[in-house]
This record gives C-alpha cells, sequence and structure tokens, in this order.
C-alpha cells in the first residue's frame, strides 16, 4: 500500500480528522482531535518533561497536530524542540492546508502550520527560533532505520491502532524505543492496551496508567529510569 484514501471528518471539538475507509480507522479520537492530541501528548508529554531543550520522536506525523502544538508550545514557553517524526503514509500538502487546526488554536500561524506539511522530507528544517523538524519517510519497524542510544527526550507514539496497525505494537519496536530514549526520557501513547503495557514494562519503561482524553478511559505514559 503505497498511499491512503482519505476523508474529512469533524470531531466532537469541532477539528478536523481523516477518515481511512481501507482501514476502517480515524487518525484521531472523534471525540476530538485537538483534546486528544494535547490531552496525550502536550499534557502527559511535553508539558512532563522538564528539560529547556527536548529532542523528540514521534511516530506517526499524520496531520502534523501534535507537530504544530508542541511549535505554538515550544514558542510560547521559549523552550527549544528538536522534533524528529516518522511517517510511511504523508499526508498531501493539499490536504494537510484544508485542515482547520490552525484556525482553532492560533490562526496568526496559519502558514506555520502549512510549513509542517511543505518542508523537506529527510532534511532537518529550522521552521522556527525554537522549532526544528526532521521528517523521515519511513517504516520505524524497519531495521534499516538507526539512531544511537540515548538519542530522544520526549516520544509520541501515535501509530494507528494495535488492530490496524500490529507490525507497529510489538516487543521489537518498543525494545527499540527504549534502546534511543534518554534517561528520564518519556514516552506518551494514547494506547492503553494491557499487552501494551507489558510489552513496554518488559523493554525496560516504568509505565503508568492515566486517564485519558473524552471517549477513552485510559492512556499510558511510560518513562525510562
Amino acid at each position: 500500500m503505497n498511499s491512503m484514501n482519505i476523508q474529512f471528518e469533524i470531531t466532537e471539538d469541532g477539528s478536523h480528522t481523516f477518515f481511512v475507509p481501507e482501514l476502517n480507522e480515524h487518525y484521531h479520537s472523534t471525540h476530538g482531535a485537538i483534546q486528544e492530541s494535547m490531552h496525550v501528548y502536550i499534557d502527559a508529554g511535553l508539558s512532563y518533561c522538564l528539560k529547556s531543550e527536548v529532542r523528540l520522536l514521534e511516530i506517526g506525523f499524520g496531520t502534523g497536530l501534535n507537530a504544530f502544538l508542541t511549535l505554538c508550545e515550544a514558542e510560547e514557553r521559549c523552550r527549544v524542540v528538536d522534533y524528529t517524526s516518522i511517517e510511511l503514509y504523508p499526508v498531501a500538502a493539499d490536504d494537510a492546508g484544508k485542515l482547520n487546526y490552525a484556525g482553532l488554536i492560533d490562526p496568526s500561524r496559519q502558514a506555520l502550520f502549512n510549513k509542517l506539511h511543505t518542508t523537506e522530507w529527510e532534511i532537518r528544517s529550522q521552521v522556527t527560533q525554537n522549532f526544528s523538524l526532521l521528517k523521515i519517510r519511513l517504516d520505524f519497524s524497519n531495521p534499516s532505520l538507526f539512531y544511537p542510544e540515548n538519542s530522544f527526550d520526549l516520544i509520541f507514539f501515535d501509530a494507528f491502532a494495535p488492530d490496524k496497525q500490529p507490525e507497529m505494537w510489538t516487543r521489537q519496536v518498543f525494545d527499540r524505543l527504549y534502546a534511543v530514549s534518554a534517561e528520564g526520557g518519556v514516552l506518551t501513547t494514547y494506547c492503553a492496551k494491557g499487552s501494551v503495557r507489558r510489552m513496554l514494562a518488559d523493554a525496560g519503561f516504568v509505565v503508568e496508567r492515566l486517564p485519558g482524553p473524552p471517549g477513552k478511559r485510559e492512556m499510558l505514559r511510560a518513562v525510562r529510569k
């Protein structure tokens, strides 16, 4: 599968998401795309990581919502974020430009949201003074993708659900994520399945279940001690 057909949908907080018919899967919670991303990745992840300079790895660039929210936080709190995102099926820039995230979050940053999608792949771009972005078009489960140990302070694990993309939810993947995490590194994910929690723990993370965003009872945060 080289690309995915997508359909626009409005979630309950008024923000867009995409629906993928061939997977019968949404990119975000239908209860609110922005609410979910803020809760799982910004509040439980970026705000929990106390470093002033953050090396961040995202698994699943998707619509760019997590990256945009992180960019906004970096600018508002004067935190330096080097953001690396891995995505096998990029959203077309024309489709991304129709998403309403910037209009709901900060209309003055619409051009910056668009820039997240138009920057070149495989090249790190300095998007703002505090936020740089490197997008890699590759499957993270591909063993040819290599990062040294202790490369990242924060990981957003935002792959499609385990029953839709099972190859991304394996012990091998979580072992690799543990290896590239720095001491004290944080991983957050919307998925709270017991099997995922156990694999994270077996990989070496200290895992806690947290209250989930609207529509989800729980989420996971994992820390490398």
